[in-house]
């Protein structure tokens, strides 16, 4: 078995439960890789979605309950392992934005079901940190005209939950998090259309952008020990957050 096929496979999505031989041929996995492997991921979603994407490869091993030496024959570096979780995460979330805009004909109540859908799947908490940068591409502000938006003080914001300390980031290389991941752009695209029919609707804030939308999935679920505590959490700030979104009659 060879690593590094390991994370191809996972980058598009398929290849879970067979692995590459020195033949070139796809052959399926022992029963007991096969269940580290899945052990590997849910542990990594699990990790990187309570600490961020800064945590060591170390504490996904523990999660899973085997050794660090297993990740690493799975995923040779941290790179692959945090492309393999972002990727699918962002799929996910696309997903979700398409169900919303096939479903629901008014447009206010497509985003708003978007947003709950994802908040509850705290997807949001594993999308790749370089989609939730605020101020890397053009976008609409108030006055109709595009311009790139920045924060005062001409810095880019990311959400906490996705940062990556200096010394932290072991196996991803610098620059990688700014790099598109794969489906990044579809995912912006469709959320694109969500937030563009909710404004031509006048439901929407015209200062809304689509990585305004994305804050809000990915920190629309605070991380709390209690189960039903984080659900009301979730959904009690959610609809402050949607609030406001809202666009306001102008008096």
């Amino acid at each position: 078995m060879t690593a590094a096929s390991d994370g191809a496979n996972g980058a598009n999505g398929k290849g879970t439960g067979a692995m590459t031989g020195a033949n070139g041929r796809s052959t399926p996995l022992r029963v007991d890789a096969q269940r580290n492997l899945e052990h590997v991921l849910r542990a990594a979603r699990e990790v990187f979605g309570e600490l961020g994407y800064g945590a060591p490869m170390e504490d996904v091993a523990r999660r899973a309950r085997v050794g660090v030496g297993t990740v690493y024959r799975r995923f040779p570096s941290k790179d692959v392992l945090v492309r393999r979780i972002a990727e699918e995460e962002t799929s996910r979330l696309t997903e979700q934005a398409r169900a919303a805009l096939g479903q629901e004909d008014d447009p206010w109540s497509a985003l708003a079901r978007f947003l709950r859908t994802s908040v509850a799947s705290g997807a949001g908490r594993l999308l790749p940190p370089g989609i939730l940068r605020v101020g890397a591409s053009e976008e609409l502000v108030p006055d109709g005209t595009a311009e790139p938006r920045v924060p005062d003080g001409g810095t880019e914001a990311r959400v906490p939950l996705q940062r990556v300390a200096s010394g932290e980031a072991d196996g991803l290389r610098p620059g990688a998090e700014t790099e598109e991941t794969p489906g990044g752009q579809a995912l912006l695209e469709v959320v694109g259309r969500l937030v563009d029919r909710a404004r031509a609707a006048g439901a929407l804030r015209v200062d809304v952008t689509v990585s305004d939308v994305l804050l809000v999935i990915a920190t629309g679920a605070p991380a709390l020990p209690d189960p039903g505590q984080q659900q009301a959490a979730s959904a009690r700030l959610l609809e402050i957050l949607l609030e406001g979104l809202r666009s306001r009659p102008t008096t």
